[in-house]
């Protein structure tokens, strides 16, 4: 299985290049990297294009729908890796690849594998794909649809809940960094 990492966005909302924020001396995206490939044998860094973080090599995979979100980086990442990929944001401090595993290992014989929050709402960015997803992706954007609602609405699905990844409500695992008041917040919590 391959890791994915979302690092396509523009930080509109931030103001600047939220991946390069710092957390604890290293950048968000650092600490995805890093925190997956202790867990994963093959994480790759899904982005835009070519002039996105070039220090990352052969580690990146480009958007063939370059503008089209997550959905694109999900495409990218299924057509480089040709295996199953497990999906997360660059932007999600608290991911955690041991529950990413534990939610792998709850997919049974479904196409993909989501965390639903508590009100049942998909947390696409945290979820598993097989490859048979790959035709419906590339049908949604294809036609212009990015929504990775579409995709999880027209595949076999299994939803787990935090309870079953043994998390509580409050749960950090899928909380992202978008705005300034987001980092300020969570340095303020760190002690940093």
């Amino acid at each position: 299985m391959t890791v994915v990492i979302l690092a396509g966005g523009q930080s509109r909302r931030m103001g600047r290049d939220k991946l390069r924020l710092t957390l604890g001396g290293e950048t968000l995206l650092a600490r995805a990297i890093r925190r997956y490939s202790e867990v994963f044998p093959c994480v790759l860094v899904s982005v835009a294009g070519p002039e996105k973080f070039p220090e990352l090599g052969d580690r990146r995979v480009f958007d063939a729908f370059p503008g089209a979100g997550p959905l694109a980086g999900l495409h990218a990442g299924l057509l480089a890796s040709g295996e199953d990929v497990f999906l997360t944001g660059a932007d999600m401090p608290f991911s955690s690849p041991e529950k990413a595993l534990l939610l792998t290992s709850l997919c049974g014989e479904k196409d993909a594998c989501v965390l639903t929050d508590g009100a049942g709402r998909w947390e696409p960015l945290f979820g598993y794909y097989r490859p048979s997803v790959l035709p419906r992706a590339a049908e949604l954007l294809s036609s212009g649809r990015r929504s990775m609602g579409a995709l999880l609405a027209s595949v076999s699905l299994r939803e787990v809940s935090l309870a079953e990844l043994g998390e509580g409500p409050d749960s950090l695992i899928t909380r992202n960094v978008n705005v300034p008041e987001d980092y300020e917040k969570l340095r303020l919590e760190l002690g940093e």
